[in-house]
């Protein structure tokens, strides 16, 4: 028995789940088991945002050097809190008989940060009566409260709609999980320069690959389309979103 125990310390490590972990997988494995999900994928051209944020950033650099580049993550949560106006049933909820869903009058965007152990997901308040500048801002001051374990309960209630960002990291589509009570999640991957025709010939254009999972009981896939194709065309044009 000894020799079969010190073989099998020699083929793997065992080690214990982390507790945010824990309760993280418990919640996700909860959500994945009781809501049908189905999530449609987009490719959106950012190409003139980018170019935009690009010299914003390098004007401000030059007039403060300490000045934080804006990333494009609160274009996308300001996209999504018009798109939230727009199309309301995704700011809602199902009701616990399942008959009815409650509208939210209110547009609270969660966002996902990845920590050492799992993920927190703090959420930012009335994003749509917010500036992208104020966006950012409140973006730091979270990621830094999620890294030092200092989040309050407050911090990561009463959200309409989840944004999991994994732009900075890599890959190109994936299904994120619902974040019940919510009734849709959107999942942004990492961009990428593709030849796209603009009617007369390729152009180069920075595409960003969009991955909306949402609640079938709830949402149907023609409504989810359209809230795709909307997010987009703001993300496509800079004068929508300043």
């Amino acid at each position: 028995k000894d020799e079969i125990k010190n073989f099998n310390e020699f083929l793997f490590e065992e080690k214990p789940i982390a507790k945010i972990q824990k309760i993280v997988g418990k919640n996700l494995h909860e959500n994945w088991i009781n809501i049908p999900h189905v999530t449609q994928f987009d490719e959106v051209d950012i190409t003139s945002l980018d170019e935009f944020r690009r010299k914003y950033n390098f004007q401000e650099k030059q007039k403060n050097n300490t000045f934080n580049n804006i990333s494009i993550l609160p274009f996308i949560i300001k996209s999504v809190a018009y798109a939230l106006l727009k199309f309301p049933i995704f700011n809602s909820s199902l009701s616990e008989n399942k008959k009815t869903v409650f509208l939210k009058k209110y547009v609270n965007v969660g966002v996902a940060v990845d920590v050492k152990d799992g993920l927190f997901v703090p959420v930012l308040k009335n994003v749509d009566k917010k500036s992208i500048l104020n966006l950012f801002s409140e973006l730091i001051f979270f990621a830094n409260k999620s890294r030092e374990n200092k989040l309050s309960e407050s911090d990561m209630k009463d959200g309409c709609f989840t944004i999991s960002n994994l732009g900075g990291i890599g890959g190109s589509w994936f299904s994120p999980i619902i974040n019940a009570p919510e009734v849709a999640i959107l999942g942004v991957s990492k961009s990428i320069v593709k030849p796209l025709w603009n009617g007369k010939k390729f152009i180069p254009a920075l595409m960003l690959p969009l991955s909306l999972s949402y609640d079938h009981r709830v949402i149907n896939g023609a409504d989810a389309a359209r809230f795709l194709t909307f997010v987009g065309k703001l993300l496509s044009d800079i004068r929508f979103l300043i």
